[in-house]
């Protein structure tokens, strides 16, 4: 079994579709093993994302992840990462294959509702940065 890191963003937090995520995260044979409710403060959203330095869509995505709650989870099953990304999709929902939660519910490249790990070494410190 592997671990990956899945946060469900303040756009799909707002929108009330949490459970909705859970249900296809679920329904893929995920394992929710750690879940809870935050709200990032613009530090701790630029610290998450600081491998983003430097981009120029950093400061727009610090706003956007501290502008209202989110869900972190610790998710767990064989090749945990790999099937995330493809369970979820391109970061783009236009560019998001059929069936994928993006390209289901992402409303635009910023606002797509959730994110993923990209690797194992990424899901252990991100899950690190939620959870002891």
């Amino acid at each position: 079994m592997s671990r990956t890191l899945l946060i469900i963003k303040p756009d799909a937090t707002a929108r009330n579709l949490v459970g909705h995520i859970i249900n296809r995260l679920e329904k893929a044979r995920f394992k929710i093993v750690e879940m809870r409710l935050v709200r990032l403060t613009e530090r701790e959203a630029r610290k998450f994302y600081a491998v983003h330095e430097g981009k120029p869509f950093l400061n727009d995505l610090v706003a956007f992840m501290s502008s209202g709650p989110a869900v972190p989870m610790v998710l767990e099953k064989e090749n945990a990462v790999t099937d995330l990304r493809i369970l979820v999709g391109a970061t783009d929902p236009a560019r998001a294959d059929c069936g994928t939660i993006r390209h289901e519910i992402g409303e635009n490249i910023e606002r797509n509702s959730v994110h993923a790990s990209d690797s194992d070494e990424n899901a252990r410190k991100e899950i690190a940065f939620f959870f002891d």
